[in-house]
């Protein structure tokens, strides 16, 4: 369903003659400034909301086009005020802050940049596998309050089995890294009825009994929720290590934190949280938790790549092309 420019508008030039007005792109939230460059050149309008989010309900109106991060919630509600929305662009990979029942109902298509944060969330996971493997934060921690707690200390990756549960493009690149390491990879998608490479895919049970690190990569949908409960928390090998860099929702908090105090879980490493900003104090103060502020795409690589994609996007269906990226498939469908 390619989108030519949303519906007609016109401006009047001095009164002689109907000019058609430019689709009007809003930019909801923070986005690389290559996002303006792009679009800049025509053929449409860029307003940048971004800095003002109180703003944004007054550009909505004649909004053709939406980008957003993760701040912005398209809701129903949000997608009522914009009756002439064709488009909302994620600068990301994740769409669980847009509605996208919602948007399809209302024929809007919704895309993203699936591979723009791949390499910058794949380091970030090891990063957080080898402070865990090693028990470096502790370490860390430590030293800096005056300490010197030598010996033994952690484990080597090498040799290793480290679980994925989600085995995308980011999974695939973990799993590449991680091999370079010496590490064991198996993995888990039940999207994927072949593995891609030499990864073996697994059932659930069987990555969660044999993992020493189970790293989570997946969506969050409805029958995701939890995906990571107290019953597969206890099918874990004990002391095994948990890595999350997709969505909090996917780990029951209370189970997890639960889990580190039993010793069943050994440590984990969170990026994300069912709530952020999170508010489990005892979870992020806990001394074998690594947390972060759902950092894994900052980086200006990750972002620079996002924009271009997005933006490029935008170009293609203004010029009437098909998206390349299309998350809610079914709108092409829609009467």
């Amino acid at each position: 369903m390619p989108v030519s420019g949303g519906r007609s508008r016109f401006v009047r030039d001095t009164g002689r003659r109907a000019v058609p007005e430019a689709p009007l792109v809003v930019i909801a939230d923070p986005v690389s400034p290559r996002v303006v460059e792009m679009l800049s050149a025509g053929p449409c309008r860029v307003v940048d909301a971004s800095g003002d989010p109180a703003t944004l309900p007054t550009h909505l109106g004649s909004a053709w086009a939406l980008v957003v991060r993760s701040r912005t919630q398209v809701t129903e509600a949000l997608l009522a005020q914009a009756p002439e929305l064709r488009v909302v662009a994620r600068a990301g990979v994740g769409v669980d802050n847009v509605d996208l029942r919602a948007a399809t109902a209302r024929k809007v298509q919704v895309v993203n940049a699936p591979t723009a944060a791949t390499t910058s969330v794949a380091e970030l996971t090891l990063a957080f596998v080898l402070l865990l493997i090693r028990n470096l934060y502790g370490a860390i921690e430590a030293t800096k309050a005056g300490k010197w707690n030598r010996g033994i200390h952690g484990a080597e990756l090498a040799g290793k089995t480290v679980g994925l549960v989600g085995y995308g493009r980011i999974g695939r690149e973990v799993a590449r890294r991680l091999r370079a390491f010496g590490a064991v990879v198996i993995a888990f998608d039940p999207l994927i009825p072949k593995s891609p490479d030499e990864t073996p895919l697994v059932s659930l049970d069987a990555l969660l009994t044999r993992s020493d690190v189970l790293s989570l990569h997946a969506a969050l949908t409805p029958e995701n929720h939890h995906l990571l409960n107290a019953e597969r928390i206890a099918r874990l090998k004990p002391g095994a290590c948990v890595v999350n860099v997709a969505r909090g929702a996917l780990i029951d908090e209370a189970a997890l934190l639960a889990a580190l105090n039993s010793g069943q879980v050994g440590g984990a490493a969170l990026d994300v949280f069912e709530t952020e900003p999170p508010t489990q104090e005892q979870l992020l103060r806990h001394p074998r938790v690594v947390v972060t502020p759902h950092l894994g795409a900052s980086t200006p690589e990750a972002q620079h790549r996002a924009a271009e994609q997005v933006a490029e996007e935008l170009r293609r269906l203004l010029a009437g092309k098909e998206p390349l990226y299309l998350v809610n498939t079914e709108v092409r469908s829609v009467p």
